[in-house]
This record gives structure tokens, C-alpha cells and sequence, in this order.
């Protein structure tokens, strides 16, 4: 603790402060690239619809819940634990795009930015005058960043994008869920979102790369970030495996495509996921399971043989996880540097003694309730680290605040709000 007269310690600066990012984008794609750029230090400002009699307002995702954040009586607010998720670190203004003077709004607020990020339907920015043929002849040095299904160009160009519906049309679920032949086979779609997160990772790479073209040549440019190509570049190594054979991998479940023993196996009280890697592995695993004769058996003496053979080799594997305890097997494949690990639920991934070290989950204020737990960043940055600076805003929080930024006095701002551009303080 430092004493009463000792100097308090400077913060230790931010990888991206200074920049500034208007955030025109809505349910997660977007708010998770804005999100991710926020946490390094940028200042975004979330643009969001005012409430109107035909639209509750702000983003989609404010209201889908439950679950929703407890005020401290634990009832219900406003909030959805969903938008909660991809919003902090963020300033909540409402203006109505629609409206001549909202589109004046945003062009000046880009004037300040040196990014924007929108995920709106293709043609929809250019009916606004705010496309980025548009913005980008303003201001030169503008990175602009725009989020679709589709993409800007080809055919499906006009279609809205959904995870969902792009998981599927993208190959993932044709990879993804247990075989055909077997009980619960089928496609699946993977438990959270994936192409969108993807797609908002991806985005804030082009973006981090956007800005360093700006900054050694002044010159910004257009981005153009599309679910389905975000979606078919993350099938990977299957991508390359079907690319090199012409054949289409299929499901088949919690085993690996291209690694064997790569997969759960059942055991006495349970599951685990047994993790091998290479052939050394497979030698140390054999020895714990008291089959030293299987890494010896020409069958299975190497990865490729043992993807070949895989038919004959799981299910010997099989019969021998059966007899043991879950901890059990853990700790002799623990102890042996054999990869393996437990299949947990959240509960016990968020009391994971390994998750509470890495400070996985962390407690904010709110305006709202005294409750607000967020998973954190997952990235470490020893000189330029993370900070949780704002909780996800409440609609319209900062509309006054970044308005009188731009120069609007309460006068001008209360003539906006008389016509809707704007929501209620």
C-alpha cells in the first residue's frame, strides 16, 4: 500500500489510446471486434437507435434474455447477460440514421474517428451517405471496417448473414456432431457462435493492420469482412484436408480428423478427453494403461497408422478407460505428461483453480446493480495491459456527454431530441 505522501503509481498506458473507433454495428460480429479494440485502450462510441414507438431501441441483443443482470433487491434490469458480454469499455450513444441531421451526426463524429465499424445490410450505408465511398473521400485517413454475411460482391451479396444459417452453408456443421450411423448422429452447430466471433477476431486484425498502413503512409482504406469467408477460411486443417484430397471430411464426433487417440472416451464415473499428439504420447499413454504391447503392435506405431487403423485401435482403448475413476486417470496421464482433461460445466470451469489465476472472471460497477461479473480478456500484454475502464453502457448513457464533445450545447441537443434524432437524456 503506499504511504499518504508517496506519489500514486502512473498508469501504465493503453496499446491503443488515441485511437478512436465509432462503432455503428449491433448484436455480436461487430461489438466483439469493438469490444476487443476498447480492452487494448481505443475509445469507441456505440452508435444505437433511440427508442421509438415501433422499436424498444439500442442493440438487438439488450433484449435477449434472460438471463438478465440483477439489480441489488436481485430482480431483473434491463440489461441481457448477451449484451453485456461484447459491450464494455464502450461509450452508448442514440441516433436516428434515418434523419438528415442523425446522418450529419454521424459524418462529424467519423470526421473525429479513426475508425469506423458497421455491420449493416449491403446498400444500406449508401442510402444513408455513409458509405465508405463516401466517408473515405471526407476523410482520407479513415479506416473503415464493414461486417456482412456475404461480403460486398458475389452473388449472395444482399442476403442477410446469420451464425446459424452460415455454419451450416459454410461446412462446419457437415464437420460438426456425432456420426450418421450412430445414436445422436447428425450435424450440429457448434454451442456458441463461432463465425461471428471469428469474424469479429478477424476484423480486428484487419483493422490493427488497417491502422498501421494509416500511420506509415496517412492513407486509410475500406475493409470488407464477411461471415461465410470468415467461416470457410476457420474450417483449417478440413479446408486443407478436403483442398489436398478432393474428398469431403465427415462427422464424426469427438474424435479428430487426423489425430488418433484424439478424443473422449468414456470412463468409470464419467468422460475425458484424451489428447495425443504424437507417437512418444501414445508410448507413455500405453505404459498407464498397462498395454505396452499396443505401441509396439505395427498397427498403431505411428500417427498414420493409427488414423488408418483407428477402428481397431479405439475400441481396445475403450475397454481399458472403462475401469477406472475419472481422477484417476487424470492424475496417472497428468503424471506421465500424457495430454488428457476433464469435460467440465461453467460452474466448474469458473472455479477452476487454473481460471482464477489467470483472472478469468472479473467484478465491475454498474449503474444498475452491484452484480456484474464479466469474463475477461483473455489477452496478457506485459507493458500495454487490458483494463476494464467502463461497464457495457446503458442505452444512450453518453449521448449528452460525446454531443457536447462535438460542440452541441444544450439548446442545439434539446432541438435534436424534439425531433427524435436523438433519445431522451
Amino acid at each position: 500500500m503506499p504511504r499518504m505522501n508517496d506519489p500514486l503509481p502512473t498508469p501504465q498506458p493503453s496499446a491503443l489510446a488515441g485511437v478512436r473507433v465509432l462503432d455503428l454495428s449491433r448484436v455480436l460480429a461487430g461489438p466483439w471486434c469493438t469490444q476487443t479494440l476498447a480492452d487494448l485502450g481505443a475509445e469507441v462510441i456505440k452508435v444505437e437507435r433511440p427508442a421509438s414507438a415501433g422499436h424498444q431501441g439500442g442493440d438487438d441483443t439488450r433484449s435477449w434474455g434472460p438471463p438478465y443482470l440483477k439489480d441489488a433487491q436481485g430482480q431483473d434490469t434491463s440489461e441481457a447477460a448477451y449484451y453485456l458480454g461484447a459491450n464494455r469499455n464502450k461509450r452508448s450513444i442514440t441516433i436516428d440514421l434515418a434523419q438528415p441531421e442523425g446522418q450529419s451526426l454521424v459524418r462529424q463524429l467519423a470526421a473525429r474517428s479513426d475508425v469506423l465499424v458497421e455491420n449493416f445490410k449491403v446498400g444500406d450505408m449508401a442510402r444513408h451517405g455513409l458509405d465508405a465511398a463516401t466517408l473515405c473521400a471526407e476523410h482520407p485517413g479513415l479506416v473503415y471496417c464493414s461486417i456482412t454475411g456475404f461480403g460486398q460482391t458475389g452473388p449472395y451479396r444482399e442476403r442477410a448473414g446469420y451464425d446459424y444459417a452460415v455454419q451450416g452453408l459454410g461446412g462446419l456443421m457437415s464437420v460438426t456432431g456425432e456420426r450418421d450411423d450412430l445414436p445422436g448422429g447428425g450435424p450440429q452447430k457448434v454451442g456458441v457462435a463461432v463465425a461471428d466471433l471469428f469474424t469479429g477476431m478477424y476484423s480486428t486484425v484487419a483493422i490493427l493492420a488497417a491502422l498501421r498502413h494509416r500511420d506509415a503512409t496517412g492513407q486509410g482504406q475500406f475493409i470488407d469482412m464477411a461471415l461465410l469467408d470468415t467461416q470457410v477460411a476457420m474450417l483449417a486443417n478440413l479446408g486443407a484436408n478436403y483442398l489436398v484430397t478432393g474428398r469431403a471430411p465427415q462427422r464424426i464426433g469427438n474424435a479428430h480428423q487426423n489425430i488418433v487417440p484424439y478424443q473422449v472416451f468414456d470412463v468409470a464415473d464419467g468422460h475425458l478427453i484424451l489428447a495425443v499428439g504424437n507417437d512418444a504420447q501414445f508410448a507413455r499413454l500405453c505404459e498407464v494403461a498397462g498395454c505396452t504391447e499396443l505401441a509396439r503392435d505395427p498397427r498403431f506405431t505411428s500417427n498414420s497408422l493409427r488414423v488408418t487403423h483407428r477402428a481397431d485401435l479405439v475400441p481396445l482403448l475403450a475397454a481399458r478407460f472403462r475401469q477406472r475413476t475419472r481422477a484417476d486417470w487424470l492424475a496417472a496421464l497428468d503424471a506421465a505428461t500424457v495430454p488428457a482433461g476433464p469435460i467440465n460445466d461453467l460452474d466448474e470451469v469458473f472455479a477452476d483453480p487454473q481460471v482464477l489465476a489467470r483472472g478469468m472472471q472479473q467484478a465491475m460497477p454498474h449503474p444498475l446493480s452491484d452484480r456484474l461479473a464479466l469474463v475477461a480478456s483473455p489477452m496478457k500484454l506485459s507493458a500495454t495491459p487490458v483494463r476494464l475502464r467502463r461497464p457495457p453502457p446503458l442505452l444512450g448513457q453518453h449521448t449528452d456527454e460525446v454531443l457536447a464533445e462535438l460542440g452541441l450545447d444544450m439548446s442545439a441537443r434539446a432541438a435534436l431530441r424534439a425531433l427524435g434524432v436523438i433519445g431522451p437524456a
